[in-house]
């Protein structure tokens, strides 16, 4: 079988046989071609001679002749099926994926689209024929549409933003090309999402969910069913020394269990969706005393039943702690690390007591030398004289020593005699104490919080006294800010305090990070 050669060499090869030759291997070497290729050649030439003697001394002729001969039939039914093609896309409004729909349902194994698309207009281009590009534009959008439409586009999903860009710059009057390139997508599936809109509208466009296979969907739940009775068990019944499971070992266990081999994916996404995920333990603040629930019903009773002219106070010490440099939260640059020694002289130390009024989220405080009962003493009479114009004050502090002493119980005993109140005009001082270890139940911690948070964290404090003055800044601010705004003292934290500054149950005020 004689090899296929260049058009270029057939001509060659046709010259120097109209010319005659007396060499066929010097012939062969100059082409650099085999002495049997030259002599099938020269037979194909002598029978063209033979069947065309008047078209014989013309080389393009034969070439013309030989590319007709070699057209596949499929070539031909191709060629003699796009003048029909073309009338149809041309008078009544087909196109060439219509067309080749149906080229393809009369020639079943036929071009595909691109090759049936390439030879058509190479056809219309030797013909000397041109088909009008259809105006790709969107004119009209409806207003809920264009609502959608917007919202997609500044949706993180990029199908969506994709697709609400092309139709809406298509509304604008942008190009296909333009349009195409601004969201990397080919010109062709541009014009399939407009053709979608205009056929169906947003039904057209939005993502169709896939059909899962009946079986396939029967065989997930299984797996999912059998890992969550695996997790239900400990990892030592499957010989893993380990007191908890990961996904490795579930992985292990599965196979072990059930013969089958499933990736740690595949298992993260099952346990997930069985409402199942790797959390930590958390450890929980709760109160020994045997009278928790008597103390929180009295408590609450109080605050449920506050008359105006009646006052509740949440009563605790901000520290000891040092005034040194100290370290916290912050924003800093990518790379870098803030940092701050561990070992420090100290410039001070300070004590805050104060006392929270919860009606009216008002701060009274002093700073103190020690915890002690003359301490408290001291805040019970500024209260006093502070509100002196109430009927009664209540306190509610946490079972500290000094918070239940005898002087402390005699000192109230005292401010509630009648002598004494008609002397002083006083109100009347009862308290609610805590149940013992329950500070997460002071609400004046959470005020406390957000104070380290503000003032105390990232600080480097000269002295006492600046350090001092930001907390005296910190408390005047927030007083301010809750006289101005009294209806949203319960609904604003004011210096990202942790809580709520409201008593409640399910509050966790106290934050020893900054204790």
């Amino acid at each position: 079988m004689s090899k296929r050669i260049s058009t270029y060499k057939i001509k060659k090869l046709y010259e120097h046989f109209l010319v005659g030759i007396s060499s066929q291997r010097a012939l062969a070497r100059e082409l650099k071609i085999s002495r049997n290729t030259v002599n099938v050649y020269f037979g194909k030439f002598n029978d063209y001679k033979s069947h065309y003697p008047s078209k014989f001394y013309d080389v393009d002729e034969y070439i013309k002749y030989k590319k007709r001969k070699t057209e596949s039939e499929r070539y031909l039914n191709l060629q003699s099926f796009f003048s029909q093609a073309y009338k149809n896309i041309v008078d009544y409004n087909s196109s060439r994926t219509i067309e080749w729909g149906v080229y393809k349902s009369i020639f079943v194994n036929g071009y595909g689209y691109t090759q049936f698309a390439y030879y058509f207009s190479k056809w219309l281009k030797e013909n000397k024929l041109s088909i009008k590009t259809r105006a790709w534009r969107i004119k009209e959008i409806s207003k809920s549409d264009y609502d959608i439409l917007k919202h997609w586009r500044l949706s993180t999903d990029k199908k969506k933003w994709e697709k609400a860009v092309v139709v809406l710059d298509s509304l604008k009057g942008y190009s296909i090309f333009k349009i195409a390139k601004k969201v990397e997508r080919s010109r062709r599936k541009v014009k399939w999402w407009l053709k979608l809109y205009e056929k169906h509208g947003l039904d057209g466009l939005k993502k169709k969910e896939n059909k899962i296979n009946e079986k396939i969907k029967q065989n997930i739940e299984v797996k999912k069913n059998n890992l969550i009775k695996i997790l239900h068990e400990t990892p030592k019944n499957y010989g893993i020394n380990r007191t908890s499971w990961s996904l490795e070992t579930l992985k292990t266990a599965y196979d072990q269990k059930h013969g089958v081999r499933i990736s740690c994916t595949m298992i993260s996404e099952y346990v997930k969706s069985q409402g199942y995920s790797f959390r930590k333990a958390k450890k929980v603040l709760t109160s020994p005393d045997p009278l928790y629930k008597e103390k929180l019903k009295k408590i609450t009773n109080i605050l449920e039943n506050l008359k105006d002219n009646e006052k509740f106070f949440s009563v605790d010490e901000f520290g000891p702690f040092a005034v040194k440099m100290q370290g916290g939260r912050s924003f800093v640059k990518n790379g870098e690390q803030k940092t701050y020694p561990q070992w420090q002289k100290s410039k001070g130390c300070l004590i805050c007591t104060a006392a929270l009024e919860l009606s009216t989220n008002q701060i009274t405080h002093f700073y103190s030398e020690a915890k002690n009962t003359d301490e408290m003493i001291k805040l019970l009479e500024i209260l006093l004289k502070k509100y002196k114009s109430e009927n009664k004050i209540f306190f509610s502090w946490d079972a500290a020593s000094w918070h239940a002493s005898k002087k402390l119980q005699k000192k109230i005993d005292l401010v509630n005699s009648n002598n004494y109140r008609g002397d002083n005009k006083t109100p009347l001082v009862e308290l609610a104490p805590l149940p013992s270890s329950a500070q997460f139940l002071n609400v004046i911690e959470s005020v406390f919080s957000g104070l380290a948070r503000s003032v105390i964290h990232n600080s480097n404090y000269q002295n006492v006294e600046e350090c001092k003055a930001a907390i005296d800044l910190y408390f005047e601010k927030r007083n301010e800010d809750f006289k101005e705004n009294p209806k949203r003292a319960g609904n604003k934290i004011w210096g990202k305090e942790k809580v709520k500054p409201v008593f409640d149950e399910t509050n966790n005020c106290k934050d020893k990070s900054w204790r």
